[in-house]
C-alpha cells in the first residue's frame, strides 16, 4: 500500500510519513496553491490504507461541505461544518448538556448569556437542549457561538466524550484551520491528547488568509512544540506570475510560492507559467474610479469573471443603489439614542415602571440629552423622531437592527447556493419572495411560480391575468415598498403571512421606514445579495477566485483597517497585520488581472507601492484625459 503513495503529490506523501508516526500534521499553502486538492488526496489515501476506519473532515462553509461530498463519496467519510460536527458529537449526552449549560450560564464571567442572573440546576429538567439558528436560553435552544462553548466546557469535563470521538474517527481533518475558534483547537489538540486512544489530526490552511475576527489564526505554538508537524506547500496553481511575485512580498511567515510543477494547472499555459498584469492606479479625483473601469473595458456584467471588491457594505450601498435601504439598518440615531437610554437604565439600577410611558414620556422624564451626531440625525428627521417619541417605550425598547437583518447570506454569483438559515428579518425574507416570484416568472419557471402563488391555470384568460399583474408589478419600482407588498398580497404573488404581521407589530417603527423606500432599492438589493453585480465586499470574496479583479482601497470609517497605515508601516501593528492579510487575500484571488484602486495617496503610499508592483505599474490617472479609448491593464 505503501508503495501506493508514488502518486501523490510530495507534500502528501510528507504527510503519510507523520501519519505512519501517528504525529498530527498541517498543510500550511498560499493562496491558490491547491489545498483543497491535497485534503482529498489524503482523504482518498487515509481511506484506501484504512478501508474500515472513520474518516471525519470539517470545514468552514456548507458550500465547502458539498465541494469535498462531490470529490470524494465513501460511507466511512463524514463532511460537516464545525458547529455541525461538535453538536453531532455531543447532542445525544442530554444530562450532561443540561449540566454544562446551567454551570455556564451561572458562571462568574456568564460564559453563556441568559435572561436570569442564575438558574437552578433542574432548570432545564422538562426541556431538551436544541441547536438552533436562534437563541433562546430559556427553552433550552443555543446558536453558534453558545455551541462552541458549551462544547468546549463538555469535552474539558468529561474525558469519556474524548474517548469516544477518538474511538469514533481514526482521521479528523481540519480544513481552513485558520478560521477555527481557538475553544475549537484546544478540543482538538489539548483535551483530545488527554484519552489514551490514538487517532490523527490533521489541519489543512492558510496563517496570511486569516482575516475573521476570534479565529485561531496560526497553529505556529503548536508547531513549535512539536504537537503538530508542518508541511509547507510552496506551488502555485491559480495566480499568473505578476500576481504570486506581489503575494510574496506581503507574506510575512517565510512561505514563497512559485508556479507549479504540472503544465495543466490552471496557470500555466503552452508550458510556461502566465504572466497576468498587475496595476496601481491612485488619483486625487475619485470620479477617475468610475473613468477607469469603462476604459478597462472589463464586462462588470459578467459576474463569474469580474469583481470589484470594497471593505465594506457601506461603501457599496451607494454604488449598487441600495443606501436608503442601508441607512435605515445601519445608520438609525434615534435607535442608538434609545439604546443609551436603556443601558442609562440599567446599569443606575431604575426601578420605575415605564410599562405606560411613550418612549418621549421617558426622555422627559430621565432628561438624557441626545448626543451631537444624534441631534442632527434629528433635526434631520423631525417626523421621525416624533414618530419614535409617540411608540409605547416597552416596545420601542426591543427594536434592534444590524446590517445581518439586510444583508446576510450574499451570493457571490446566481448559481451560488445559498446557506441553510439566514439573519435576514422576515420584511427582507417577505420581499424577496415578492422579487424572486417575479424572475421565476421571467425565466419561465412556471410549475415553481404556481406553487408559490395562489394562482389556478384554468383558462387563455388566466394567463393572461398573471402576465398582467407581473408586467405591472415591474412597473412599480418607482412606487414604495408598501405599495409593492399591498399589490403583490392583494393579486395573489406573495400573501402578507403571520410572519411579516409579526415583524410589523413588533418592528412598526422599522416597518414605517422601510414602507416608504422606492421598491427600485430593494430590487438593487436583491441583485447585490443575489450575485447579479460585480461588487463583493474584500471579506466575503475568500475562497473564491475571477479572472479579473479590481481592489478599491478605501477604509470607510472601519477603523479594524488601515491602507495607509499598510503601506506606510504606521498605526498599530494589529491593524496593520489585519488589513495586510485582507489587501493578500483580495490580490491573490486574481487568475489573469489585478487592478487596485487608491484615491489621494501621500507620497510614502506611492512609493511602497512601487516597491510592490514596480514602479512602471504604478500610474497616476488624474491627468489622463476623459477621451482616451482605452487605459493599459
Amino acid at each position: 500500500m505503501v508503495t501506493d503513495r508514488l502518486n501523490l503529490e510530495p507534500e502528501v506523501q510528507k504527510i503519510f510519513e507523520y501519519v505512519d508516526d501517528g504525529q498530527n500534521f498541517l498543510l500550511s499553502g498560499g493562496a491558490g496553491s491547491g489545498k483543497t486538492f491535497s485534503l482529498v488526496q489524503v482523504i482518498r489515501q487515509a481511506i484506501a490504507e484504512n478501508p474500515t476506519a472513520k474518516v471525519a473532515c470539517i470545514t468552514y462553509t456548507n458550500a465547502a461541505v458539498r465541494e469535498i461530498e462531490g470529490r470524494v463519496d465513501h460511507r466511512n467519510l463524514s463532511v460537516s461544518t464545525i458547529h455541525d460536527f461538535l453538536w453531532d458529537n455531543i447532542k445525544s449526552y442530554q444530562k450532561e448538556l443540561k449540566a454544562s449549560l446551567v454551570k455556564l450560564i451561572n458562571s462568574e464571567d456568564e460564559q453563556i448569556k441568559s435572561l436570569d442572573s442564575e438558574v437552578s440546576d433542574d432548570y432545564f429538567l422538562e426541556k431538551d437542549i436544541r441547536y438552533k439558528e436562534y437563541t433562546q436560553i430559556s427553552e433550552g435552544i443555543i446558536s453558534h457561538d453558545d455551541l462552541l462553548t458549551l462544547a468546549h466546557h463538555m469535552f474539558n469535563s468529561y474525558p469519556k466524550l474524548c474517548d469516544i470521538l477518538k474511538d469514533k474517527f481514526k482521521f479528523i481533518f481540519i480544513d481552513e484551520y485558520q478560521d477555527t475558534s481557538p475553544l475549537v483547537i484546544e478540543v482538538v489538540l489539548n483535551f483530545l491528547k488527554k484519552s489514551s486512544r490514538s487517532n490523527v489530526i490533521g489541519f489543512f490552511g492558510d496563517a496570511m488568509q486569516s482575516i475573521y475576527d476570534d479565529s485561531i489564526g496560526n497553529l505556529q505554538s503548536y508547531v513549535s512544540t512539536n504537537a503538530v508537524q508542518e508541511v509547507k506547500k510552496e506551488q502555485n496553481r491559480r495566480n499568473p506570475r505578476l500576481v504570486y511575485e506581489l503575494a510574496n512580498k506581503l507574506r510575512t511567515d517565510g512561505i514563497e510560492q512559485r508556479h507549479a510543477d504540472d503544465h495543466g494547472a490552471p496557470n500555466m499555459k503552452d508550458g510556461a507559467v502566465k504572466e497576468g498584469s498587475i496595476k496601481f492606479y491612485h488619483s486625487k479625483d475619485t470620479e477617475k474610479l468610475e473613468c477607469i473601469k469603462r476604459r478597462l473595458r472589463w464586462d462588470f456584467g459578467d459576474t463569474k469573471k469580474t469583481k470589484e471588491l470594497n471593505l465594506t457594505h457601506n461603501l457599496i450601498a451607494h454604488k449598487a443603489g441600495f443606501k436608503e435601504l442601508m441607512d435605515i439598518y445601519d445608520g438609525d440615531k434615534i435607535l442608538d439614542y434609545k439604546k443609551r437610554i436603556t443601558d442609562y437604565i440599567k446599569e443606575n439600577n431604575i426601578t420605575e415602571d415605564f410599562s405606560s410611558f411613550t418612549f418621549g414620556q421617558v426622555i422627559d422624564k430621565l432628561k438624557i440629552p441626545p448626543t451631537k451626531n444624534t441631534q442632527e440625525f434629528i433635526d434631520k428627521n423631525p417626523f421621525l423622531y416624533e414618530q419614535a417619541k409617540s411608540y409605547l417605550f416597552e416596545e420601542f425598547r426591543k427594536i434592534h437592527l444590524n446590517t445581518d437583518a439586510l444583508l446576510d447570506d450574499k451570493k457571490e454569483n446566481a448559481e451560488d447556493s445559498g446557506k441553510i438559515g439566514s439573519k435576514r428579518d422576515n420584511l427582507i425574507k417577505h420581499l424577496f419572495k415578492i422579487q424572486k416570484q417575479i424572475r421565476l416568472y421571467d425565466q419561465g419557471e412556471y410549475n415553481e411560480f404556481l406553487r408559490k402563488t395562489e394562482f389556478e391555470i384554468k383558462s387563455v384568460a388566466s394567463k393572461r391575468k398573471i402576465k398582467e399583474i407581473i408586467s405591472h408589478l415591474h412597473q412599480m419600482s418607482s412606487n414604495t415598498i408598501e405599495e409593492v407588498i399591498e399589490y403583490a398580497h392583494e393579486n395573489g404573488i406573495c400573501i402578507k403571512d403571520d410572519k411579516l404581521a409579526d415583524f410589523i407589530k413588533k418592528k412598526q417603527y422599522v416597518y414605517d421606514r422601510v414602507k416608504q423606500v422606492k421598491f427600485k432599492e430593494f430590487q438593487n438589493l436583491f441583485n447585490y445579495l443575489e450575485g447579479y453585480t460585480a461588487f463583493s465586499t474584500q471579506h466575503k470574496i475568500k475562497g473564491t477566485e475571477f479572472d479579473n479583479i479590481l481592489v478599491i482601497l478605501n477604509n470607510g470609517n472601519w477603523t479594524k483597517y488601515n491602507f495607509r497605515y499598510l503601506f506606510e508601516g504606521k498605526g498599530t501593528e494589529s491593524v496593520r497585520e489585519r488589513t495586510r492579510k485582507l489587501f493578500y487575500v483580495c490580490c491573490t484571488r486574481a487568475k489573469e488581472n489585478l487592478v487596485v484602486y487608491y484615491d489621494n495617496p501621500t507620497e510614502t503610499v506611492i512609493d511602497q507601492a512601487k516597491r510592490w508592483f514596480g514602479k512602471d505599474n504604478v500610474l497616476l490617472i488624474s491627468d489622463i484625459p476623459h477621451t482616451d479609448d482605452k487605459i493599459q491593464v
